[in-house]
């Protein structure tokens, strides 16, 4: 009996001592795993929200600028890098190498300035405009006059009354010269005198019968030719003043503005012709490129200049379809530059697209911004990282990002509550995010906890999963 006793009391001792052997061994491991936490106090901060990607530089203008004629370059009137206005003239050709429609085009600038002057100061075409419509009104005039008499007799009674008496004395004096010739009408044939009757009374006779038919013919009624002319001349007067009061209208009050409109276009025309031999820059930029020399023989198309706008420098980005809609026009952007270090630029959004880009079932939108800040060492073809503003709040409850856990579906956070050496989860809820920090917006976290930033994915000797990361 005591030698069982004994047995059970070293049983016991043994036990005992295993027991507190372990316990001891747990609070060790779970120092020792205290002591490896980091951790960071929950406090009140701003917040910046932000949506990332990366693009590449551009301008906002580039152009190779290309002659349209050929020809021998003359001058070359900028250098390397030089910052030129729209319109500057970078190059010119030599005259005598240009072909002759350009050279003779001088010629013809002239003749087209000197007819838009003449158009615009001088009133000889008004002058003359006037007076064709005056003479039209009364060619119109004598016309329907015309027309109107083929409706009735072809003379007024007068007219006929006048015929008919000169018939009578026509006739009358052919009856005289007949009783002349009746006196020497037995003299021989070949005697003058007779022969002189005979003469006179066949023209009185002829004068006679001429009168009838003009006194017959006033008598009657036009005849149907005569009215088809008639009415033709009064269609073609009609057309005649139509075309004159037109032509009045149009310059009465000063030159017409089309007429004005067609010559200023054709010397413009002329101009743009002479001007062939010069390169133009298009807009205001610096010129990247210079392919020419002076000396060179030039052809159509062949190029001699870039010229980029560099006051303008944008970054085209694609922004997924998530994050979209919270991407507007005039929010501010962070840029950076691998090629740059220790520099970081502002930038605007100033276009974002309406259409997605669809590759590979992968839906995008390019947004455009234009950086606020470039300096010279910003080039175009640059890699870019851009991060867009979205949101800044101030004074919130923010966390770092590295100690949020998801378990059982739940955002947590692992908190070192006073006097305790394993960390506690306790659920909360994120409203803004940025690369580093989120805003906690609702759960059991409060100001001044000790959140634990590398909490392990379980503890031991319980056990138990912490969940994923965030």
């Amino acid at each position: 009996m005591k030698k069982t006793i004994i047995i059970i009391l070293i049983i016991a001792i043994i036990g005992t001592g295993i027991y507190f052997g372990v316990r001891f061994a747990q609070e060790n491991a779970a120092k020792s795993m205290a002591s490896s936490f980091q951790t960071v106090t929950a406090e009140k901060g701003n917040l910046t929200s932000i949506v990332g990607a990366t693009g590449t530089v551009r301008t906002n203008q580039s152009a190779l600028l290309s002659w349209q004629t050929s020809g021998q370059l003359d001058s070359i009137n900028y250098q390397l890098g030089d910052v030129v206005t729209s319109d500057s003239i970078l190059a010119s050709l030599k005259k005598l190498s240009l072909s002759q429609s350009i050279i003779l085009a001088e010629a013809d600038l002239v003749t087209a300035k000197r007819n838009l002057d003449n158009l615009v100061n001088s009133t000889l075409a008004q002058a003359q405009a006037q007076a064709t419509l005056a003479n039209a009104t009364d060619a119109l005039d004598k016309a329907e006059t015309r027309r109107e008499s083929k409706q009735y007799q072809r003379a007024s009674q007068g007219t006929i009354d006048e015929a008919y008496a000169n018939f009578i004395i026509a006739q009358n004096n052919a009856k005289e010269w007949e009783k002349r010739y009746d006196n020497v009408d037995h003299l021989p044939e070949d005697d003058p005198v007779r022969a002189g009757a005979f003469a006179e009374w066949a023209a009185a006779k002829t004068i006679a019968a001429r009168a009838e038919a003009n006194w017959r013919y006033a008598q009657g009624l036009p005849g149907e030719m005569e009215i088809d002319i008639a009415d033709g001349n009064l269609v073609l007067a009609q057309a005649q003043y139509n075309d004159a009061l037109r032509e009045w209208e149009r310059l009465k009050d000063g030159p017409d503005p089309d007429d004005i409109a067609a010559a200023e276009a054709r010397i413009a025309a002329i101009e743009a012709t002479i001007d062939l031999s010069n390169l133009r820059a298009p807009f205001d930029g610096t010129l990247t490129e210079i392919r020419s020399k002076s000396g060179d023989q030039v052809a159509p198309g062949a190029i001699s200049f870039r010229i980029d706008d560099l006051d303008h420098l944008l970054v085209d980005v694609e922004i997924p379809e998530v994050d979209i809609n919270r991407v507007k026009t005039g929010m501010t952007t962070r840029i950076s530059f691998d090629a740059i270090t220790g520099n970081e630029y502002e930038g605007v959004i100033t276009q974002v697209a309406q259409v997605a880009n669809v590759t590979a079932g992968i839906v995008n939108f390019t947004v455009t911004i234009e950086l606020t800040d470039a300096d010279e060492s910003v080039r175009p073809g640059m890699t870019a990282a851009v991060n867009i503003v979205i949101n800044e709040i101030q004074d919130v409850l923010v966390i770092p990002n590295r100690a949020v856990r998801l378990r059982d579906g739940q955002r947590v956070v692992y908190i070192l509550k006073p006097g305790e050496l394993i960390p506690t989860p306790v659920e909360i809820t994120i409203g803004a995010t940025s690369d580093l920090q989120s805003e906690v917006i609702a759960g059991d976290l409060k100001l001044g906890d000790v959140i634990v930033l590398n909490p392990p994915t379980e503890f031991s000797p319980q056990g138990g999963p912490f969940g994923g990361g965030f």
